[in-house]
């Protein structure tokens, strides 16, 4: 049974987010990949459109999550769903957060000027 310690993460830190990615093709998933987000206090994140449907699980903390032109705060144990295509962004307030993040394989995110980005952790 596959299993990973912190210690197993690759990381990544990426416009002043932290991606702990723990499971992706290269640690054994086929279809899957997850990551530990954490976004610390006062980030406005950027906004991209992900070729993949995710979900989000805030962990700790609270993170505002932006899709298309609606905005909400979620707590700890709140979870969001994020249509692939959709325009997503990720900010925090006076709190950081920490979230689960997962999605499928083969993920990629389309950023503002046009330009895509195939995040590692998603791979």
């Amino acid at each position: 049974m596959p299993t990973f310690t912190p210690a197993d993460a690759d990381v990544h830190s990426v416009h002043g987010s932290t991606f702990s990615s723990f499971v992706r093709t290269d640690s054994g998933s086929a279809d899957l990949c997850a990551w530990k987000l954490d976004v610390p206090p006062g980030l406005t994140g950027v906004a991209h459109r992900p070729s993949n449907e995710e979900v989000i699980l805030v962990l700790a903390g609270q993170l505002i999550v932006a899709l298309d032109d609606e905005s909400s705060t979620l707590q700890t144990g709140s979870v969001a769903l994020v249509p692939a295509g959709s325009t997503l962004r990720v900010d925090t307030g006076p709190v950081g957060g920490t979230a689960w993040v997962t999605t499928t394989v083969g993920l990629h995110a389309t950023l503002p000027d046009g330009s895509s980005m195939a995040p590692p952790w998603a791979q």
